[in-house]
């Protein structure tokens, strides 16, 4: 192990804060370290492996396309792409797809899309309303939609102008749109990175109404929230809105690179040969994955299964907020997307994520004092039983150690 950290050190660049374990391989929803230990992965790559690690059908998809061909360029046609291209517009709204490698790639296809439209509308120099907290990517064009100064930090940024609104502020909403007359309204459903914040149907409801009424392109960031995530295949579906643009990255590609956008009616065929392209997106072999993840979710009902134990995960956790009122203050999120927030010190919630991995349990912190879940739709009752037995350990020693301490 501390060969590996040494090597880490020397030859990549330090721009993740690594956990000191080195992964062998995946097992269902466990990840297994070089000394064969098991953890629990409740953190599934950011939201990647919504099947888990070496699913039969990710397994028999990879091998299936892999005997095939594994690139091939885009001049030709993609059968695996166009497969999954037809199944997202079948399951979400009118328009076209088009496919890239990541979630920031999406978005700055996104930006490209609603800077034609702008241009076609006489709206050039019009701006793009997002969210205060909000996470779209690390590209240039991705980190000014960003609004987190930790990740935009001083990089330089194009010229194009973004308005700030609170969550939920609909007043404010409104006073951007009359004020300044923006082109687009972005919105994560569920602000992941700024610290798992779902925005209310009544916010989005009325948020839709206002861009419909004044002409503004309505773009959810799907990213983090689609395939399955929220118990939905995507969470805008919660509500009754329907997106003019719907960002998706993560979890569409079973565990390889894929993401995209899938364009409405009114941007469906603005891209010319040309406009825009990726050389290595969308790959064959992400877009079989993809096509994978697709029917196990939606044939094989497991996008049902998952909602259900999301329900019964929420309802243990939420009983521990009750029971441990001096270390945590409320769960919020959707479906399997869950953030604890803790009444605890930075460097508290630190060792309490210590000590679940210790213990075989891998969970993430956002925003320092958020313990945030994204655990894969295939978790158990028991897995759930297992943590939740561990998370309980974990909070009680926390606990004496504050009580100790004041």
């Amino acid at each position: 192990m501390t060969d590996w950290l040494q090597k880490d050190e020397t030859y990549l660049m330090s721009t993740y804060k690594r956990l000191t374990i080195a992964i062998e391989k995946g097992e269902g929803n466990y990840l297994l370290d070089t000394e064969g230990k098991a953890y629990l992965d409740l953190f599934t790559g950011l939201a990647v492996s919504v099947l888990g690690h070496s699913h039969p059908k990710i397994v028999e998809a990879l091998v299936e396309q892999g005997e095939k061909f594994l690139h091939i360029s885009n001049i030709f046609l993609n059968k695996p792409a166009i497969t999954l291209a037809e199944q997202l517009v079948t399951h979400t709204i009118p328009g076209k797809v088009f496919f890239s490698n990541s979630g920031a790639e999406a978005t700055e296809a996104a930006i490209k899309l609603v800077h034609k439209w702008a241009k076609m509308t006489g709206r050039e120099n019009a701006g793009i309303v997002v969210l205060k907290n909000s996470f779209h990517g690390r590209t240039l064009g991705a980190v000014k939609l960003t609004r987190q100064a930790h990740v935009y930090q001083d990089y330089p940024l194009p010229a194009f102008p973004v308005y700030e609104v609170a969550p939920g502020d609909i007043e404010g909403l409104q006073e951007i749109i009359t004020t300044y007359s923006p082109v687009c309204l972005l919105m994560e459903p569920v602000l992941g990175s700024g610290g798992v914040i779902p925005l209310s149907e009544s916010f989005l409801q009325t948020a839709f109404a206002l861009c419909k009424e004044h002409d503004v392109l309505f773009a959810m960031d799907e990213i983090q929230t689609g395939m399955g995530r929220t118990g939905k295949l995507f969470a805008y579906q919660h509500t009754t809105v329907e997106p003019d643009l719907i960002l998706f990255a993560k979890g569409v590609g079973g565990g390889l690179p894929l993401g995209g956008v899938i364009a409405g009616e009114k941007l469906a065929n603005l891209f010319k040969p040309g406009d825009h392209g990726t050389t290595f997106a969308p790959s064959p072999l992400s877009a079989a994955l993809g096509n994978a993840v697709m029917e196990a979710l939606l044939v094989d009902g497991l996008l049902e299964e998952g909602k259900k134990q999301a329900e019964y995960l929420w309802a243990r956790i939420a009983h521990l907020v009750d029971e441990y009122p001096q270390l945590l203050s409320d769960i919020r999120g959707k479906g399997m997307m869950l953030g604890i927030q803790t009444k605890l010190a930075p460097e508290e919630v630190s060792h309490i994520q210590q000590g679940m991995l210790e213990a075989g349990f891998l969970i993430d912190v956002t925003q320092k004092t958020i313990i945030r879940l994204l655990p894969p739709l295939t978790l158990t009752s028991e897995e759930i039983d297992r943590f939740m037995v561990c998370f309980r350990d974990v909070l009680e020693q926390a606990a004496r150690v504050k009580g100790e301490v004041m």
